[in-house]
C-alpha cells in the first residue's frame, strides 16, 4: 500500500506533526509506504504568521504552489491520498476534485479544528487573503473516507459525508513521559505550551498570576511559545519554542494550564495541550470546554475552572499540595496511555488507510 500524505505545514507545524508524521514511522513498519508532502517549508514557516515581510512570503507563496502542482504526478504512483487540511491553503478544491474525479484516487480527509467557521487572522494579510473556509464541506463530500479530531468536527462532517470517523490527536508517550523528579513545594513551575495563534488566551487570567505570585513566592510562571505577550505579561517567564526541546521543557512544569474563551472555535479544540501535560504526568487545569470535558475528570486527573476565583482556587491547592500534583499526574498519565496515546490510536488510523485500500484493490 503506497500512501501520499498531503498536509499543510512541515514538522514543526503541530497539526501536520501530530495528525500525520508522528504516524509514518509506524506504518513503515505494517508495510505502508507513506510519502510526506508539506505546502509549505521550513524556511516558509518560520516567517508565515510574523507580521510584515510580505514580498518574501509571496516568494515563498508561489514556491509552495508550484510544488504542490508537481505533486500531481507523483500521486498517480500512489494508491491512497491523505489530505490533511487541504492541500493548497487558497481557493476552491481544485486539487482534491482532480485527485478524487480525474485521478480517480481514494482520498482521506482529515481535519482537527474548526476550519470551516470563518476567522480573521491578526497577523498579516495574506493569511486573512488566502483561507477559503467554504470549501471544506466540499473536501469532505469528496472524500472517501473522513477523520477528524473530536465530536463537534464529526456532527459537522457528517452532514456531508457518514464515512467519518473520530481520532484524537495523540500523544506520544515514549517522547512525553514523566520525568523522575522530586514534588518540591519551595519551587513550583506553573507552566503553558503552545504558539502565537493561543498564547492570547492567557490573557485574561493575567490578574489571577499576579494574585498567585503575590501569595507565593516559591512560584515560578513559565511560558513556552507565548513571547509576544512579553510586554503585557512582564512577570512571566517566556521560552521560545523549539521542538527539539519541546519534551524536556515541558518537563520542567508542576502544574499545566489550558485556558480558553467560550466560543464556536473553542469547541471545535482537540485538548491536545492537556494531553501533553497528562502524557508527561503533570496535573492540569483547563477551561470546562469542548472535548476538555471529555478528556478531564474533575478532582481526578485535573481541575476544571471557569470564572478567575475558580482558576486562583484551583492552582492554590495544586501549588499547596505536591502530593496531589503527584496524584492527579499518575492519573493523567494512566489517561493517555489508555485513551489517546499514539499506540492507541494507531490501530484506528491504519484501519482506515486498509479499509480506503481494499475499496479500490479488494482482496482476491
Amino acid at each position: 500500500m503506497k500512501v501520499i500524505f498531503i498536509v499543510p505545514y512541515p514538522i514543526e507545524g503541530a497539526s501536520s506533526r501530530l495528525r500525520v508524521w508522528q504516524y509514518l514511522k509506524h506504518l513503515e513498519r505494517l508495510g505502508v509506504r507513506c510519502c510526506f508532502r508539506p505546502f509549505m517549508s521550513s524556511a516558509f514557516y518560520e516567517i508565515v504568521y510574523q507580521p510584515g515581510r510580505f514580498w518574501l512570503k509571496t516568494y515563498h507563496f508561489i514556491l509552495s504552489a508550484f510544488n504542490r502542482l508537481l505533486d500531481l504526478p507523483i500521486i498517480k504512483k500512489h494508491d491512497l491520498v491523505f489530505v490533511q487540511r487541504e492541500a493548497f491553503p487558497f481557493g476552491p478544491p481544485i486539487f482534491e476534485w482532480i485527485v478524487a474525479k480525474i485521478l480517480r484516487k481514494p482520498l482521506i480527509y482529515d481535519f482537527d479544528d474548526a476550519i470551516f467557521l470563518k476567522t480573521k487572522s491578526k497577523y498579516n494579510n495574506l493569511v486573512r487573503f488566502v483561507k477559503s473556509p467554504q470549501k471544506i464541506s466540499k473536501i469532505i463530500r469528496m472524500s472517501t473516507q473522513v477523520i477528524v479530531g473530536n465530536k463537534y468536527l464529526q456532527e459537522y462532517a457528517l452532514k456531508f459525508n457518514q464515512s467519518t470517523s473520530v481520532i484524537v490527536t495523540p500523544v506520544d508517550t515514549e517522547k512525553f513521559k514523566p520525568e523522575d523528579k522530586k514534588a518540591n513545594k519551595d519551587n513550583v513551575v506553573l507552566g503553558w505550551i503552545g504558539s502565537h495563534s493561543t498564547s492570547t488566551f492567557l490573557l485574561p487570567l493575567r490578574d489571577v498570576f499576579q494574585r498567585l505570585q503575590a501569595k507565593y513566592p516559591c512560584l515560578t510562571l513559565r511560558f513556552v511559545g507565548a513571547g509576544n505577550l512579553f510586554n503585557q505579561i512582564p512577570f512571566a517567564q517566556f521560552w521560545e519554542w523549539k521542538l527539539e526541546r519541546e519534551s524536556k521543557d515541558l518537563n520542567t512544569f508542576d502544574v499545566g494550564i489550558m485556558p480558553l474563551p467560550e466560543n464556536e472555535w473553542s469547541k471545535g479544540k482537540c485538548g491536545y495541550k492537556l494531553l501533553q501535560y497528562m502524557g508527561a504526568g503533570i496535573p492540569v487545569v483547563c477551561s470546562p470546554i469542548g472535548v476538555n470535558k471529555e478528556i478531564v475528570q474533575e478532582g481526578g486527573n485535573g481541575f476544571f475552572a471557569g470564572l478567575q476565583e475558580e482558576w486562583f482556587k484551583k492552582l492554590s491547592a495544586l501549588i499547596e499540595d505536591s502530593e496531589m500534583r503527584q496524584r492527579m499526574g499518575i492519573k493523567g498519565r494512566k489517561t493517555v496511555e489508555n485513551r489517546y496515546s499514539l499506540k492507541a490510536c494507531l490501530p484506528s488510523f491504519y484501519e482506515i488507510l486498509k479499509k480506503s485500500f481494499e475499496s479500490v484493490c479488494p482482496k482476491k
